[in-house]
């Protein structure tokens, strides 16, 4: 039995939509603290706390049951009534919450004494209505004013916070009460009398409004999930994703708790004329629409759920920016890197309203867009988003590419922008080898790598559009960056890419990951690939555990900092796929087996969104990075990526084709999938390994879609324009 590793502090996290509840792991939070009821990124619920004539509960159990849905039991102290004492441990008391919309709490009490009992249970209840940011930071400004009515006959506790226009209001209704509540002094009490095994309950619903519209709490008691439309909402999730079985439990638990994490973090958004999932970013701090994050997620979920790519690029490119505004960093044909709904965003007393602060998130843009119409043949997606793809490409050329050299590169142009702008976005992430900060503007290695593979990908969608001369020009344009960029990041000493070039265009021959991310996009020439491979293999960067995001041979290197030593699962996914597609198949595997290795330790097999650095040792435990979100989407999309990359599977459904490569490990004899999507088919595929080679068949659906091709072929004849053959 593997070592569980619990990452963060004790906690219980459920979610839903746009409210997360996060408390302690008796169900209760104070103040001061981060916890609360979050909602559109206020705070609307800032302290819960239970007691029975005063008196606190002991914490028996509790815990989340699904990632909306969590059940705490507790028993009693012994304290004192009018009509004498109650022994300790002789009631009862059960917490269950329900997020959907709103919230339903159900507190059920039962008397396991042997006469009756009488007293009172008090619940204090208050409210902040603290922005998001500052909870994470510890430090609030009141700005508004807040009000609160109790309505006895109603039994409703009403708290509204109003700052000028901006509205957050949260309701309390007592319903199907043992009996009725007061409010006063903070505290909504009721006075409960039990007789010897009965049991006493109340449901507390909370409805929640933005000062636009009100979510109301689930009707249903929790007790009653399997017939609320939350569970059916689970049950058609299951339905509609890949299923996997392999012959390895440690795989199979990493895969199927990465399917529940993305179940939890949809984030129902309006698109441009109905409700799309977009994936959040994580729990507690991200649920909010990310650029960089939702498409890198819906990248990694094209053969799990290719809905996530729909729903991200009909959001994104609905607030893709239409002119330049420095303080937001925004420039036209940008797409965002976060959008806040919280009072310093509504107030712009921060830039996310939204911030457009990501170099990648643009050509990531366009890569999705490909990426979603070859999953899925459907040319409307071309109709919808085609101009946000011109718009795309018109940013690439005309500020992406800020000095005209032909690399993009990065640097804030607000006060309040942030200085790191690809997905090592930490202030203190991009290093000299000497250790010290790194100038901009910025011309990290892979920026280049994502437009490369989004002008190929494009030229490959005007092919089909019949517009060869586009086609034509952006083949050339790539062709371009391929020799300059291996003529002006490529170091021959080391054998390694340059990190970046920095502000004097002198290259930072740092050794990080963020290479693997070319190998990815394609933009390393063959008789390159094996030294970069390799190097990303040595000790260093290896940490057993998967690959370091800074060389531990750095002067920056520390293993619990955020990106200069840490491992990050969705970063060494990309990496094993950019292995894969040059014909690396062992050492994709190794990848694969390092991280789902890791899984193994964490509670529930929930890879977090990093974790430290610490080189692997025999009978040893991956360690936890203190603050790493969990769940966290594209650290669960790792498991969906690192299956592609061992299967070599590449979509092309507008042709009715799936091409495989298929190399399985020792460690990972037989796998097999179900409801594999290509366009309008459903296939089921099974793998298995014999001898050194992996064979496959065509389980269900149609064998003639099915073929074989190797990824470093697929790669090649993308790149040649010859994708049709």
């Amino acid at each position: 039995m593997a070592f569980k590793v619990q990452v963060g502090p004790p906690q219980i996290a459920i979610h839903q939509g746009q409210a997360v509840l996060v408390s302690e792991p008796d169900g209760q939070f104070m103040f001061p603290s981060d916890r609360g009821l979050f909602f559109y990124d206020t705070r609307v619920l800032t302290v819960w706390n239970i007691q029975a004539n005063g008196v606190e509960w002991d914490l028996l159990n509790g815990g989340a049951l699904t990632y909306d849905c969590a059940r705490i039991f507790l028993t009693n102290r012994a304290f004192v009534t009018e009509d004498g004492q109650i022994e300790a441990r002789s009631l009862s008391l059960v917490i269950t919450r329900q997020m959907g919309g709103g919230m339903h709490e159900d507190i059920d009490i039962t008397n396991f004494g042997l006469r009756p009992v009488r007293f009172n249970i008090e619940i204090t209840i208050r409210a902040d209505f603290a922005d998001i940011f500052e909870v994470k930071q510890g430090s609030m400004v009141r700005r508004g004013r807040i009000t609160t009515e109790w309505s006895s006959g109603r039994q409703r506790l009403a708290t509204l916070y109003r700052n000028r226009d901006f509205v957050r209001s949260i309701a309390i209704t007592a319903d199907k009460s043992g009996s009725d509540g007061v409010y006063a002094n903070g505290r909504l009490s009721f006075e409960v009398q039990i007789e010897p095994g009965k049991t006493w309950h109340t449901c507390l619903l909370y409805d929640l409004d933005n000062g636009e519209r009100t979510f109301r709490a689930p009707e249903k008691c929790p007790d009653e999930t399997e017939s609320t439309h939350e569970a059916a909402e689970r049950r058609d999730w299951r339905r509609r994703v890949l299923k996997l079985k392999s012959a390895s439990d440690d795989f199979n638990h990493y895969y199927e708790q990465a399917i529940d994490d993305m179940a939890a973090l949809r984030l129902p958004l309006p698109g441009t004329d109905h409700m799309v999932f977009v994936p959040a970013a994580g729990l507690p701090w991200f649920v909010a629409p990310f650029g960089r994050d939702s498409l890198i997620v819906s990248l990694q979920n094209i053969l799990v759920y290719p809905e996530f790519a729909r729903g991200a690029l009909d959001v994104l490119g609905q607030w893709q920016a239409k002119e330049r505004d420095d303080y937001r960093d925004a420039e036209p044909g940008k797409i965002l890197h976060e959008l806040r709904y919280g009072e310093l965003a509504h107030f712009k007393l921060i830039p996310h309203t939204p911030y457009y602060g990501t170099a990648d998130a643009t050509p990531l843009y366009l890569v999705t867009l490909h990426a979603a119409w070859r999953a899925t043949g459907d040319d409307s997606l071309l109709e919808q988003h085609m101009d946000h793809a011109e718009g795309c490409l018109g940013w690439i050329d005309n500020w992406g590419d800020r000095d005209g050299d032909g690399f993009q590169e990065y640097q804030t142009r607000s006060p309040a922008g942030y200085e790191n702008m690809a997905w090592k976005d930490a202030g203190d992430a991009v290093r000299n080898p000497d250790g010290t900060l790194a100038k901009g503007p910025k011309a990290l290695c892979e920026l280049q790598g994502y437009v490369y593979a989004a002008w190929l990908g494009m030229a490959e969608i005007f092919d089909h559009l019949q517009d060869k001369e586009r086609a034509a020009a952006l083949r050339a344009k790539a062709k371009s960056l391929f020799d300059r960029f291996n003529e002006a990041f490529w170091d021959e000493e080391s054998g390694f890419y340059a990190y970046l070039l920095d502000g004097d265009k002198k290259k930072v021959l740092t050794v990080a990951s963020n290479p693997g991310h070319c190998l990815t996009a394609g933009i390393v020439p063959a008789d390159r690939a094996e030294r970069v491979v390799r190097r990303l293999l040595q000790p260093d960067m290896d940490s057993g555990w998967g690959i370091r995001t800074l060389s531990a041979a750095h002067p920056a290197f520390n293993p619990y900092s955020y990106q200069n030593g840490s491992v990050w699962p969705h970063d060494n996914s990309i990496i094993a796929l950019g292995f894969k597609r040059y014909g690396f198949h062992a050492e994709a595997a190794h990848i694969a087996k390092s991280i789902c290795d890791a899984s193994s330790h964490f509670h529930m097999s929930q890879v977090p969104e990093l974790y430290a650095g610490v080189q692997r040792a025999d009978g040893g435990f991956p360690v936890q990075y203190l603050g790493a979100n969990v769940p966290q989407a594209w650290a669960a999309g790792s498991a969906f990526l690192l299956v592609q990359a061992l299967l070599g599977i590449t979509l092309d459904a507008p042709r009715d084709r799936l091409f495989v490569d298929p190399w399985l490990p020792e460690w990972l004899p037989e796998l097999e999938l179900t409801d594999l999507r290509l366009g309008r088919h459903k296939l089921g595929l099974r793998f298995w390994r014999e001898g050194g080679a992996t064979d496959f068949k065509v389980t269900h659906g149609e064998k003639g879609l099915v073929q074989r091709r190797s990824m470093a072929d697929e790669r090649e004849m993308v790149r040649d324009g010859k994708a049709d053959a």
